[in-house]
């Protein structure tokens, strides 16, 4: 069967507004390490890992083993209307590393599913389907998470069950907040949340949910610190806070091993997902023991947490913590950040170079203007794929290359990623001047 065949038959059977990468889609049929083989033989460096996801790379022996080890148990579900040994012991790690004081963690399977069951956790918990969200944000398809979806490209739907208050993101390039200097963003964004307050709502406000950096959004992010200035507003009203994690947890961002730590507050929940089952379905939300067991009638997740995820769930963190990652998520990424301010950062067509860790993006404008550019975007992203590395692309204007390898990412590895980059965006923008 030829790659066309395929095509052929996914659109014949596949929703449209399923999209696939590239002008050719591929089918990746194997891989290693950082590395991954498509059905025509080609070897590509893997920069996006199926969106953060393979996040300990691919074909890695010791969550191989460790799900085998389940496998051959002749166990792949039993519900968790059982005890499930692999979920209370990858709960108490999650419950450990994440934070949060007295903490409780339901499991899921989809990040989507995580962000759905933390509206329901703090809507219960407060009485109230208000909520605060932030502008551009992404926090998944279902119906509510869709509803907290600042991003008109993926807000599939405009019926909403939750009544939502928009706040300025306080990203850098866009909105008014971009307009005034970095020193007085926080206090404009405090002054937007209490305006938002008094203007929008009225009693009780449930939550506000937010990511550290915006993931489909184009990895953007406000200052650090303001979550902990928001929190203090949140504080006073007795409005909880919502971090999705699910593209910066797990020591991604380098810094620290979970977005939120960048701002100096703890959220009352943290939602997780992509990375921490590296390929296998597994998602969920930690949080305060009172805030969780707001639940008032019996719910679970049918194969949210099942043997096979959690058993692959466990593998991944004991690898995460036994080879620091998130060192090497630093180290690493600033190769890449460094190298690429360095090398073109400087062009007209290079808005920005930003992220932190292995979260890095590159955003495209029209030089002189500022206006993005996502054909510049795609050709660069195009680009990418024939110097054989693969990259990911957003943005509220699809004008931003995104890149989130494995956290394994070797020195040489970034190193000649880099080059294929470097390449690929000086040559694309030389051929748009041209143009």
């Amino acid at each position: 069967m030829t790659a066309d065949d395929l095509l052929a038959r996914h659109r014949a059977v596949l929703p449209s507004w399923m999209p696939l990468y590239y002008a050719e889609p591929i089918e990746l049929v194997s891989g290693e390490g950082r590395r991954v083989t498509d059905a025509q033989g080609r070897t590509y460096l893997d920069f996006f890992g199926g969106v953060l996801t393979n996040m300990i790379g691919y074909d890695i022996p010791e969550i191989r083993e460790a799900v085998e080890r389940q496998l051959r148990t002749g166990i792949v579900h039993t519900s968790t209307l059982y005890l499930i040994r692999q979920q209370v012991e990858l709960a108490e790690k999650v419950a450990r590393l994440s934070g949060i004081p007295d903490a409780r963690v339901f499991f899921t399977n989809s990040g989507t599913e995580a962000n759905e069951a933390a509206l329901l956790m703090a809507t219960n918990h407060r009485r109230s389907h208000q909520i605060l969200a932030v502008r551009n944000s992404y926090h998944g398809r279902s119906y509510a998470a869709m509803g907290v979806t600042g991003n008109r490209g993926w807000s599939a739907s405009p019926l909403n069950p939750l009544q939502v208050a928009w706040l300025h993101s306080g990203e850098r390039l866009r909105g008014l907040l971009a307009r005034l200097p970095e020193a007085d963003r926080i206090d404009a964004a405090v002054e937007d949340l209490r305006e938002v307050l008094a203007t929008q709502t009225a009693g009780d406000v449930a939550c506000l949910i937010a990511e550290p950096i915006q993931g489909v959004g184009g990895f953007v992010h406000g200052p650090d610190g303001l979550f902990a200035a928001w929190k203090k507003v949140l504080d006073e009203h007795g409005i909880l806070l919502i971090s999705d994690e699910v593209q910066t947890g797990w020591g991604r961002t380098g810094e620290h091993f979970w977005g939120y730590q960048a701002h100096g507050v703890t959220p009352d929940l943290l939602t997780f997902a992509k990375g921490v089952g590296n390929g296998f379905a597994l998602a969920g939300v930690v949080g305060r023991a009172e805030v969780v067991e707001s639940v008032p009638a019996i719910s679970f997740s049918t194969f949210g947490g099942n043997p096979v995820s959690t058993a692959a769930g466990n593998a991944v963190l004991d690898y995460l913590l036994d080879h620091d990652l998130q060192a090497n998520a630093a180290r690493v990424g600033a190769i890449l950040a460094d190298g690429l301010r360095a090398a073109v950062g400087d062009l007209p067509e290079v808005a920005e170079v930003r992220g932190k860790g292995l979260m890095l993006g590159v955003e495209f404008v029209r030089p002189g203007t500022g206006e993005p550019d996502p054909a510049l975007a795609t050709r660069v992203f195009e680009a990418c794929r024939a110097g054989g590395l693969l990259a990911g692309k957003g943005g509220l204007y699809g004008n931003v290359l995104r890149m989130g390898p494995p956290l394994t990412l070797t020195e040489d590895e970034a190193r000649e990623g880099l080059a294929v980059l470097v390449d690929a965006i000086r040559s694309c923008a030389a051929e748009a001047v041209a143009r």
